[in-house]
């Protein structure tokens, strides 16, 4: 095989990279921040953003560790290259968090919030599919 062979099979990946990458930051940017506020914010100053956490003072923290967690876990490891496969893992466990709240905002009929929800899920499920078919990230050697 020449180098011209090796060039032209990876250049596909590139723009699979690109727009894994991009969504993996997006839902960093979201999670993380998220996270961080639910951590360290008072509980009666989130409610007056976010109504449930008033309602839900016990999910709080739980929600933030978990937001935290997904937003490290979509980055990190695939960054590091130490365990990247981590990645598809925290892409599956985010969804699984979406899937959840937008289960408890249905519930309290806060339908506005179910578009972004969805939004987050198809990014989530993009970023799990692209790292295990179109552009998986080898671990360190």
């Amino acid at each position: 095989m020449t180098s011209t062979t090796i060039q032209l099979a990876a250049a596909p990946r590139k723009p699979w990279q690109i727009s894994l990458w991009g969504a993996q930051l997006v839902l960093a940017a979201m999670y993380v921040p998220s996270g961080i506020m639910k951590l360290t914010k008072p509980v009666a100053e989130l409610a007056k953003q976010m109504a449930w956490t008033g309602d839900l003072p016990q999910l709080v923290r739980i929600a933030g560790a978990a937001d935290l967690a997904a937003g490290l876990g979509l980055v990190l490891p695939a960054l590091t290259r130490i365990a990247p496969r981590l990645t598809v893992w925290a892409a599956i466990g985010a969804t699984v968090l979406q899937v959840l709240a937008m289960a408890l905002h249905a519930s309290r009929q806060e339908f506005g919030m179910l578009p972004i929800n969805a939004t987050m899920i198809a990014l989530q499920m993009f970023v799990a599919w692209g790292r295990i078919k179109k552009a998986p990230i080898a671990p360190r050697p």
